[in-house]
C-alpha cells in the first residue's frame, strides 16, 4: 500500500498595493504597464492632482504611493505632508523630472522613502520599490540603508553649492513666474499646465505673498532682478 506524500503548502507572496499619482495620463499609463510586468504588484488607484492623491492614499491605504513632485492643485511635497500626518504607514516614492538637493532633503525629512527621476523610471522603478518594501531608502538611483548618513551628505552638498534662491516658491510657482515674465495670460498658463484659471489665480496670490509684489509687472521685474528666471529660460 502506497503512502500518500504530503506536500508542503504553497506560500503565496502578498500583493503590494500601489497608487500612482501624476498629472500626466501617459506617465500613469506607462508606470502601470511597467508594474504589470512585475510579479506581486497591483495598481489599486490613480490620481491626477495633489488633492486626489491625498484622498486615494487615505481611502485605499496602499502599501506604496508613487507621487509626482509637481502636481496641480496641491504640489507633491504639500500632499505628502498631509498624507504623512494622517497615514504615516503609507510609503511614498516621489517621481520627478527634476529636483534640487534642498527639495530632496525636505522630502526625506517629511517622510519620503525614495526619489525616482522620470528619465530613470524604466531602470529604477522596480529596484526602488523593492528597496523601500525591505525598509531601505532609494536616493540618487541607489539603495540607501542609513538615512541619517545620507541626509548629512546631502546637507554638506547643499552647503557647498548654494542653490538658486527661490523665496519659498514651489517648482510650479516658479514655472508660473516664468510664464508671467514671458507675458502669458492666466488663460495661457492654465492651458499650458492643464489646470483651471482659478488655480492659476491661487498660484499668483501665493507668489505675490511670498515675493511682496502686488502686480504682474512688479512680479516680472522682481523675477528678473532676483534671477528667479534665468536668461536661457526666457
Amino acid at each position: 500500500m502506497k503512502t500518500a506524500i504530503k506536500r508542503a503548502p504553497v506560500q503565496q507572496v502578498p500583493t503590494i498595493r500601489i497608487v500612482v499619482a501624476d498629472d500626466h495620463p501617459v506617465v500613469r499609463f506607462g508606470v502601470k504597464n511597467m508594474l504589470m510586468g512585475e510579479p506581486g504588484f497591483d495598481v489599486v488607484g490613480e490620481a491626477e492632482d495633489g488633492d486626489v492623491a491625498i484622498q486615494q492614499a487615505l481611502e485605499l491605504e496602499p502599501d506604496i504611493l508613487l507621487l509626482d513632485l509637481q502636481m496641480p492643485r496641491l504640489p507633491g511635497l504639500e500632499a505628502m505632508r498631509a498624507i504623512m500626518t494622517k497615514s504615516p504607514r503609507v510609503k511614498i516614492i516621489l517621481l520627478t523630472s527634476t529636483i534640487t538637493t534642498q527639495q530632496i532633503i525636505e522630502a526625506l525629512q517629511i517622510g519620503a522613502r525614495g526619489i525616482v527621476l522620470k528619465d530613470s523610471v524604466a531602470g529604477d522603478l522596480a529596484h526602488s520599490l523593492r528597496a523601500v518594501l525591505q525598509g531601505d531608502y532609494w536616493i540618487g538611483g541607489e539603495r540607501v540603508a542609513n538615512l541619517l548618513k545620507a541626509l548629512h551628505e546631502l546637507m554638506q552638498k547643499a552647503a557647498a553649492v548654494p542653490e538658486r534662491k527661490t523665496y519659498g516658491l514651489t517648482p510650479r510657482e516658479l514655472e508660473v513666474v516664468q510664464c508671467i515674465v514671458e507675458g502669458c495670460s492666466n488663460k495661457d498658463i492654465a492651458r499650458q499646465f492643464n489646470i483651471s484659471e482659478e488655480t492659476v489665480k491661487r498660484h499668483l496670490s501665493n507668489i505675490f505673498d511670498k515675493t511682496g509684489v502686488s502686480t504682474r509687472l512688479e512680479l516680472a521685474l522682481f523675477a528678473i532682478a532676483h534671477k528667479l528666471v534665468l536668461p536661457d529660460e526666457l
